[in-house]
């Protein structure tokens, strides 16, 4: 039977992926108390819908950091997609390119950013975990030679959580996949010494817009907007670091208030409904970035299957919006939400 939401596509994924490989996609940290956290929080916001709106045509179309859109939904840095398809990140990027909108290609990815620049269709932006100085900015001056629109820096991971789940089931790169970004000459570790400091160098490197990706205070937002970045993404790393932090939609409100329009703000985790998007974006979001489910997609149905999967969020989401009395983007507003 054709998959009708996006959950269908999880349970057709885990029949066709390595079980050691599914955990570890699968897997938060600890006892996954923020990975449960980032489905469940949504299910305490209520819509406040409005009627007698002329819902005849609702547009979706979006912009983030000047790059149009076909609807406010990003694609995700996820790590390891030739795990459950050959082409790996590059037919993922074909698929966001099919779909009109843009991919987040991950440093830890199996096919070089290189490739994954030359299989899209589409536009990209490159997620940057720090390493060393040396290999960083390699990294930094390959992506912007390669096309990348925009450099999404990871800030929640100067160490890697511990995701029991996946260490259980033994999970390790197979012999004939490897980190396609790096080669001998550079350890792939990630660096703590990461700080606020650093951002004025890695500014040095680029001239593309600088995204933090782990956000979830109002206190590391101010210290952002002072340190200049472009954007915000509201992230707990889909509850796969410090475990028992807030889901990424209750922090939402707190980070949006105090940015207070002063840069784009973004949100990923537990996102896999119509309606989640259009609560993210009534609490403030100017888009949403999706992970798991596009893997699911990928592993399910290759490039289609990651095309479907955007396909079912985008129709669920205008639907949403007609229901809701929403016909733009612009008008959701909080007043469309409230948390019970």
């Amino acid at each position: 039977m054709e998959p009708v939401n996006v959950f269908d596509y999880e349970i057709l994924a885990q029949a066709c992926t390595e079980a050691s490989a599914w955990n570890y996609y699968q897997s938060g940290s600890d006892d996954e108390v923020t990975l449960h956290a980032n489905r469940t929080a949504f299910d305490r916001i209520r819509l406040r819908p409005r009627m007698l709106v002329d819902v005849e045509n609702c547009d979706m179309q979006a912009t983030v950091l000047g790059t149009s859109i076909s609807m406010p939904v990003l694609i995700a840095p996820t790590a390891f997609h030739c795990l459950v398809h050959p082409e790996g990140e590059c037919a993922t990027a074909q698929a966001a390119g099919k779909a009109g909108t843009l991919m987040v290609a991950s440093t830890s990815s199996t096919r070089s950013l290189e490739d994954i620049a030359r299989a899209s269709n589409g536009p990209l932006w490159f997620q940057l975990y720090f390493h060393d100085r040396e290999s960083s900015g390699e990294l930094i001056h390959r992506a912007t030679a390669a096309g990348y629109r925009a450099l999404v820096v990871t800030v929640d991971s100067p160490r890697w959580g511990r995701k029991e789940r996946a260490i259980r089931s033994g999970f390790r790169l197979p012999p004939h996949l490897h980190k396609a970004n790096f080669t001998d000459k550079y350890p792939v570790e990630v660096d703590a010494s990461l700080t606020w400091e650093t951002l004025a160098w890695l500014r040095s490197l680029t001239s593309v817009p600088i995204i933090l990706k782990g956000i979830l205070t109002a206190e590391d937002t101010v210290l952002a907007l002072k340190h200049g970045v472009d954007g915000i993404i509201v992230s707990n790393h889909g509850g796969r670091q410090l475990d028992g932090v807030s889901a990424s939609i209750e922090a939402l409100p707190e980070v949006v208030a105090a940015v207070n329009g002063h840069c784009e703000v973004y949100l990923d985790g537990g996102i896999r409904r119509g309606t989640d998007i259009l609560k993210a974006l009534a609490l403030g979001a100017r888009a949403v970035l999706i992970g798991r489910p596009i893997l699911w997609g990928l592993a399910a149905h290759g490039i289609e299957g990651v095309c479907r999967v955007l396909e079912l969020l985008r129709s669920e989401l205008e639907l949403a919006m007609a229901l809701a009395g929403c016909p733009t983007l612009a008008s959701i507003d909080p007043t469309l939400v409230k948390v019970i």
